[in-house]
């Protein structure tokens, strides 16, 4: 089953039509209405009327996520506060949000995109989607319910925690959808059988799981404990959300891109250099139908390549492969995005560490897990043991409230971190991808 025939299915000569159309609408819209970009159109010389192919995008500079930061909050917008009916964030190297809006046009363009998806994921009209994703500013929990209506399907907006409730209402409700980070799902499977509740007992039939990275063994072990067919999802808030690309659930093999709405590149991330279909590089995005927060050439530093050969399932649009990684030193836990010099504005604040830490990614079956190892002097190192256990727990408590991520937090004795000359090796990642 397809959502949107018409535009899934386009030959690549129509839908390529489009994206120039849309592509140059786009671009006059925000030299007119964007400083940032007006700037930065002038900076290289050209003007939007010089973008006459496709081809021409690569002419355009690129944007990326410090540039965002530096036109905190509402720089990048381009369209005037009242027109504005949503504002999403996410964080930043030092907590400074980053901050995205939309119209009540985006808002439903949006909605259809994620109706989209889930019905390639497998979700139809008469589905109930229970949906644990988080809701707030994070984009995933309200962008899975909006879309979930749109396609005329029920909604559960559980979103994250409560897990034994969760398992309750899955129980009694009857959902035949799950959505939800991989992870969560697998802690969901681990709460019921602690329950004494088997999900092969429950009706859910499909899973759609995203917003952090997560490999094929965790799809095996997803599917296999959960008795649903998993599937990938891929959005970023900075783009729109959720639903920019997403696996169908008949092939299971790359994320289909929406590209009558978006428009993605491979690039080199050392020589900014435009890869071919195939090669793996850093995935670029130009939003097209945007009003709001409309991004030209976005650098999303997830890795990935592009694969336009015909899928099974009949949608005609570019599949990206899952993300391998990311070329930036952001770090995905359990779905939260957190980067080291967060974690050390948390411990920068504490008097009784020294300024030398570490953070050891791993995997525990397939659950993330972090832990954090901070030195302190020789005085604290030698006092007793109570004192030791409470500053560790002060410190995870910490880290949890300012960031969102739980992690067991080890004081070490002096020295026990290495130094390094060159740049300190502050993330241990031991985590198979």
């Amino acid at each position: 089953m397809i959502y949107d025939m018409e535009f899934e299915t386009l030959p690549r000569e129509a839908l390529e039509a489009i994206q120039l159309r849309r592509l140059q609408a786009t671009l006059d819209r925000v030299y007119a209405t964007v400083p940032f970009y007006r700037n930065r159109f002038k900076e290289a010389g050209i003007m939007p009327g010089d973008i006459k192919s496709l081809k021409d995008l690569k002419l355009i500079p690129f944007t990326t996520k410090q540039d965002l930061r530096d036109n905190y909050p509402f720089g990048m917008f381009a369209v005037p506060m009242d027109n504005v009916v949503r504002i999403h964030a996410s964080s930043g190297t030092t907590g400074q949000a980053t901050v995205v809006g939309y119209t009540a046009r985006d808002i439903n363009t949006w909605a259809e995109l994620m109706a989209r998806a889930l019905v390639a994921g497998g979700a139809s009209r008469g589905d109930i989607i229970h949906n644990a994703y988080g809701y707030g500013l994070f984009t995933g929990g309200l962008g899975v319910h909006y879309g979930a209506e749109k396609l005329g399907a029920s909604v559960i907006p559980v979103s994250g925690g409560n897990t034994k409730r969760q398992i309750v209402l899955m129980k009694d409700f009857k959902p035949t959808i799950l959505t939800s980070t991989p992870s969560y799902a697998l802690h969901l499977a681990e709460a019921a059988e602690e329950m004494g509740i088997s999900f092969h007992d429950l009706n859910f039939k499909f899973g759609i799981f995203g917003a952090e990275p997560w490999s094929e063994n965790m799809r095996l072990e997803i599917e296999r404990k959960l008795h649903l067919t998993a599937v990938d999802i891929y959005g970023l808030s900075e783009v729109i959300g959720p639903g920019v690309s997403i696996e169908c659930h008949e092939a299971k093999n790359g994320l289909h891109i929406f590209e009558d709405h978006f428009i993605p590149e491979i690039i080199d991330p050392a020589t900014e250099e435009v890869l071919p279909y195939g090669q793996t590089g850093e995935l670029v995005f130009t939003s097209i139908t945007k009003e709001a927060f409309p991004v030209i050439r976005y650098r999303t530093r997830d890795v990935t390549s592009l694969h336009p050969e015909p899928c099974k399932c009949g949608r005609t649009m570019i599949r990206m492969k899952k993300v391998s990684g990311r070329t930036d030193d952001m770090l995905i836990i359990r779905g939260v995005n957190v980067f080291p010099s967060q974690i050390e504005s948390v411990l920068m604040e504490i008097n009784e560490i020294e300024p030398y830490y570490q953070l050891v990614l791993d995997r525990e079956g397939n659950l993330d897990t972090l832990t954090v190892l901070v030195e302190v002097g020789e005085r604290l190192f030698s006092d007793e043991v109570k004192r030791l256990q409470e500053l560790e727990r002060k410190i995870a408590k910490n880290i949890k409230e300012y960031l969102g991520v739980s992690a067991d937090v080890k004081l070490v004795e002096p020295k026990a971190i290495a130094r390094s000359e060159g740049k300190a090796v502050r993330v241990v990642d031991k985590r198979k991808i």
